[in-house]
């Protein structure tokens, strides 16, 4: 069975090297819609894949890291780098550029990293991260899988070469979220929410 949960986030970014002048030469913005899509072949206590309200917090936090944020690629220019760090208290910074096929395995890694640290503890089973949706426009989506979140062919993404902000961490529920799910802590999913 397949759940999906909607996420929404306004994200500003440059896409060096693609096709459309505006895209590669301005920074611009998006009204991003993200969908997660969790996958079990078991029903927890509750008679859930995985419950809604779990994800309201870290899972949410993270993908709240881009809101009103910009979106860097760790291999553009160094003084555009340090210009949008001078000038936007928000931004993340990725090993890959910030295009929509780029966000959807960025996010896939994020959230996977995330639920693998996460002990269930109401019967949740085998839940898993299916794939990740991510809406750059009303017409327009990338989704990625697994195999595209991990493959070498588009580009490692080193969990530990994703950076927050300052100003994103002071927004979690916890300042340490990332630094915690890198060191693998065991995150507890509460049976009340």
């Amino acid at each position: 069975m397949i759940i999906r949960k909607m996420f929404k986030f306004e994200n500003a970014h440059i896409v060096r090297g693609c096709s459309s002048q505006r895209c590669r030469a301005s920074i611009h913005g998006h009204s991003y819609k993200i969908e997660l899509l969790f996958e079990s072949n078991f029903l927890d206590h509750g008679q859930m894949v995985f419950d809604f309200g779990l994800m309201k917090q870290s899972i949410k936090d993270l993908i709240d890291s881009f809101d009103h944020a910009v979106a860097l690629w760790d291999g553009d220019e160094a003084g555009y780098i340090e210009d949008m760090k001078k000038h936007s208290q928000r931004w993340v910074q990725l090993p890959v550029s910030p295009s929509a096929e780029q966000f959807s395995r960025v996010i896939f890694v994020l959230v996977d990293t995330m639920l693998a640290c996460t002990k269930m503890i109401n019967g949740e089973k085998e839940v898993s991260l299916h794939s990740v949706i991510v809406h750059e426009t009303d017409t327009g989506y990338a989704q990625g899988f697994r195999e595209d979140a991990y493959s070498e062919k588009m580009g490692r993404i080193d969990p530990e070469a994703i950076l927050f902000s300052e100003a994103v961490k002071t927004d979690w529920h916890d300042a340490q979220l990332w630094e915690k799910v890198l060191r693998g802590t065991v995150f507890i999913n509460p049976q009340k929410v």
